[in-house]
């Protein structure tokens, strides 16, 4: 049954472009067969059409013919870039989005731009371009394509450095080849129209010789051929066109499990070959194709792989008509020849056979039948023959007790009903043993119950005369009931079969899948894998990853540590071709194992190998495609562990590299200026001592202490951060008065607080706190430090102390500029300071870091909110309180008191 209605997915391709630019190239085989004059002289025509157009690029090598098709156009001025000290002109790509014409003129496609461009190559300009819906006329070359790069280096012995992939070509909306034969561009070569007279010379000696253009012509026009019959095909998809449109030979060979199968495969290599036609081999697979020997799946297996390996395509069909399967694949790729075998001789045939359907129902195709049987004898099978769950006298048994158990049931229900009525315990009974035991013993089973209905339940009784003609009747209609019946019930049980089938290999791919996206390593990855496939083909199976030698064995299942030189040599070509080798195949068949790529887009990642159980030598189509269906996967699934780690290695460099820059920002501002003033103030003594008064002097001895001082602390902040980095720096508790300590720091503050007013606000009842009195200290000099450095001069600094049931709150409160919400935890980051436009605020950013180091080492927390009704910024640290607090302050007072009272 044909259908009518256009294919999704060519609906879709038409919606995806109907929102880009659309792409013409103008495509030639050499430089200088005319095709960025052919561009403009197109240009030319859509703008008298009244089309907006932008000249983007357009290289005119200095042709006068070139340069005056030009005239009228609208040139946008090119792009100066630098590059190791010379100056280059690139489209400006930017200019061009944002002047929106209708169509932009982008001449040589396959250009390699200027590095420190948007894009390295111009195609991906030119897809830019696209996506925002702006027309693109475009030259190229054929050896610019990625796919012929060897071809032509082999040809004119000439490296084709810039290349682009054939993908760019395959998805333009048009195609137009512009041909010159070899001697016309020879001759205007020679003319100076392509080169300069020097250059030329050297052309003609070497890549332009009569040889070398043909073959590229050959290339240019093969490849515009495959385009445009590309495009015809989309049409027809995206139309509902059924076909064929027989413009270009097409064959489709459908073969099944006979032996003839290899040789139709090498007819219709000949015949491709002969035409210059594509072909394609395909198999159907239907409801009993399960019921297959080993020996006829090895068969079409074989035939499969000698196709691939002749050049040809391969696809295997589902479906239960294979005529009608096959004539339907035939429309949708536009064949036009069908080559199948000659219809096998059957002594008892009913209907026609697959030959004969589609000489009747071919309709436009052409059918060839290919005649004989192969050469060849066939390869028996390296299966040993799997031992049958259920023989054949099983089967037969069950059907005889079916058919007694109806003739029981026959004799009770023959007391009340007519005989006629008997016959459907009969049927009931031939349909349980097709459904369960299959088409031969129902067969068995209504042929038995014709019998035994005849003889037990027809009169005369007892015997197999018949003695009423309606009896006849009923007994020919019965048997010709059961047959169909058995007929369907087998059936139903063979596509009961199938769809458990493909349900079992569906739940497989899913539990895979599930498997190796849990995974988080490596390691985790190849186990799942290696176990997986190992299970699913009832063998073992490895994975093979490069180390820099060469491939090692990363995982297996059973575990396994080495391969014979064999299996390894296997392995390694498929790792250096990414294709099928080892035992089975074609390439080193000798090996133990067979090997198949994991390969991603990115490239390949590995090697996986399977060993079959016993019983099997290879695996069978359809483990083959379950096979290569889990080596993507578990390829992907590598990629992604790969991925992950390289994305945490770029994250390590990134943020090592945050940090040098933060460092080296320091040392070089933060720790210079105090050097610098060191330096200034002693120069000045050295060389104005005798001049100066005591005055002067004194100012210039404190302008060093303070910025030795200065320099001091900077350094001691970088030794304590390295030190909470490395774990070395731990409190040595002790209790200590919280005044004490406080007391210390502020008085450290000293001069840096000149401009400012302290004041501590102590709770009497925080006494003493179990802590490293040293560490702490230099907490709140560091905080006393930020809050003196930020705050406006004459301001209040406070800190303030309160007790709680559980730990002692402490704040250091300033009235500055305060800390953004968004900053409040990072400013607890290394080398993080806030940008408050103040640039005498200098600092390295490591003092706020350091306390709350310092204080998460003693069990406390630290952090930023803001200060009184909201204005500046308080620092608020929460450090336990020991439950013994109570008792040691009672002894502290209780051995205070005097003696006597």
């Amino acid at each position: 049954m044909n259908d009518d209605r256009p294919s999704p997915d060519a609906l879709l391709a038409v919606a995806q472009r109907e929102s880009h630019g659309r792409l013409k190239i103008f495509l030639g085989a050499a430089p200088g067969v005319g095709k960025t004059y052919a561009m403009l002289q197109a240009a030319a025509e859509r703008r008298r059409e009244g089309v907006d157009i932008v000249a983007g690029v357009v290289e005119t090598h200095g042709r006068r013919e070139t340069e005056a098709q030009l005239g009228g156009l609208d040139v946008l001025p090119a792009r100066q870039m630098e590059y190791r000290g010379k100056s280059f002109r690139e489209m400006d790509l930017d200019a061009i989005l944002a002047r929106h014409p209708q169509l932009v003129l982008v001449d040589e496609l396959a250009h390699t731009n200027v590095p420190g461009s948007r894009h390295l190559k111009r195609w991906q300009d030119v897809e830019e371009i696209l996506a925002a819906g702006i027309d693109v006329f475009s030259t190229l070359n054929i050896q610019h394509l990625e796919s012929l790069n060897d071809i032509v280096e082999q040809i004119s012995g000439v490296k084709v450095r810039e290349t682009l992939p054939d993908s760019v070509l395959s998805s333009a909306d048009e195609i137009a080849l512009i041909d010159l034969p070899p001697q016309e561009l020879i001759k205007r070569l020679h003319e100076g129209k392509v080169y300069v007279p020097e250059q030329a010379k050297r052309a003609v000696g070497n890549f332009f010789s009569p040889g070398n253009l043909t073959a590229l012509r050959e290339m240019a026009l093969r490849h515009a051929a495959e385009r445009v019959d590309a495009q015809m095909v989309d049409y027809m998809r995206t139309h509902a066109i059924p076909g064929p449109w027989p413009t270009r030979e097409r064959i489709l060979v459908c073969i099944d499990e006979r032996v003839e199968a290899a040789k139709l495969v090498r007819v219709a290599k000949r015949a491709a070959d002969r035409r210059g036609a594509a072909w394609v081999v395909v198999t159907v697979e239907t409801s009993t194709s399960h019921t297959l020997t080993e020996a006829d799946k090895d068969r079409i297996s074989e035939a499969l792989r000698l196709a691939q390996q002749l050049g040809g395509e391969t696809a295997l069909l589902q479906g239960d008509d294979v005529v009608t399967t096959v004539l339907d694949y035939a429309r949708e790729r536009n064949a036009t020849q069908i080559v199948v075998g000659r219809a096998r001789p059957r002594r008892w045939r009913i209907g026609k056979s697959v030959t004969e359907r589609l000489f009747a129902e071919s309709g436009d195709f052409n059918v060839f039948v290919v005649g004989g049987q192969d050469d060849e004898k066939p390869v028996p099978s390296l299966r040993r023959p799997k031992i049958k769950e259920k023989p054949d006298w099983i089967n037969l048994a069950f059907a005889a007790l079916c058919v007694s158990g109806a003739t029981g049931i026959g004799f009770l229900i023959d007391r009340w009903l007519p005989a006629a009525s008997i016959s459907v315990a009969f049927l009931l009974a031939v349909m349980v043993v097709a459904m369960r035991s299959g088409l031969r013993p129902a067969i068995v089973a209504s042929v038995a119950s014709f019998f035994a209905f005849n003889f037990f339940f027809t009169e005369p009784r007892w015997t197999f005369a018949v003695s009423d003609t309606k009896n006849i009747l009923t007994l020919v209609f019965f048997l010709i009931a059961a047959v169909i019946v058995s007929n369907m019930a087998s059936r139903l049980r063979a596509q009961i079969l199938a769809t458990r089938e493909s349900a079992r290999r569906t739940t497989n791919l899913y539990d895979f899948g599930r498997k190796v996206t849990a995974a988080v390593t490596l390691d985790d990855v190849l186990w799942a894998v290696v176990h997986h496939v190992a299970t699913t083909i009832h063998g073992k199976s490895l994975v093979l990853l490069p180390d820099g030698a060469g491939l090692s064995i990363a995982a297996g299942y059973p575990p396994e540590d080495q391969l014979d030189d064999r299996s390894a040599a296997a392995a390694d070509w498929t790792w250096t071709h990414g294709k099928l080798a080892g035992r089975g195949s074609t390439t080193l068949p000798t090996s133990l194992w067979l090997f198949l790529p994991l390969k991603t887009a990115r490239g390949p990642f590995g090697v996986l190998g399977v060993q079959m159980s016993e019983d099997a030598d290879m695996p069978s189509p359809e483990q083959m495609r379950l096979l290569e269906t889990l080596a993507d996967q578990a390829a992907v699934a590598i990629e992604r562990t790969t991925l992950v780690a390289d994305i945490e290695t770029a994250r390590v460099a990134t943020e090592r590299e945050r940090l040098r820059s933060a460092l080296l920002s320091s040392l070089s501002h933060d720790l210079r200026t105090p050097l610098v003033s060191i330096m200034g103030a002693a120069s000045s003594l050295q060389n104005y001592d005798d001049m100066m008064d005591h005055a002067n002097r004194h100012e210039l001895t404190q302008t060093i202490q303070d910025e030795a001082e200065r320099l001091n602390r900077f350094v001691q902040n970088l030794l304590d951060m390295t030190k909470l980095g490395a774990g070395a720096l731990k409190p040595r508790a002790d209790w200590a008065d919280l005044n004490d300590i406080v007391g210390a720091a502020v008085e450290r503050t000293g001069r840096l607080a000149r401009d400012h007013t302290i004041k501590v606000d102590i709770d009497p009842g925080v006494l003493l706190l179990c802590v490293d009195p040293v560490l702490m200290e230099q907490v709140f000099f560091n905080l006393l430090d930020n809050a003196c450095k930020y705050a406006p001069p004459g301001t209040v600094v406070k800190v303030w102390a309160r007790r709680t049931p559980n730990y002692v709150t402490i704040e250091v409160i300033d009235q500055g500029p305060g800390i953004p919400p968004e900053a409040s935890e990072k400013v607890f980051d290394m080398f993080y300071r806030v940008d408050h436009g103040d640039s005498k605020a200098a600092g390295t950013g490591l003092g706020l870091a350091i306390c709350r180091g310092i204080v998460e080492a003693h069990g406390g927390t630290i952090k930023a909110e803001p200060g009184l009704n909201g204005a500046g910024a308080a620092i608020v640290i929460h450090l336990p309180q020991s439950h013994d607090i109570d008792g040691l302050a009672a002894r502290i007072s209780a051995d205070a008191e005097p003696e006597g009272t």
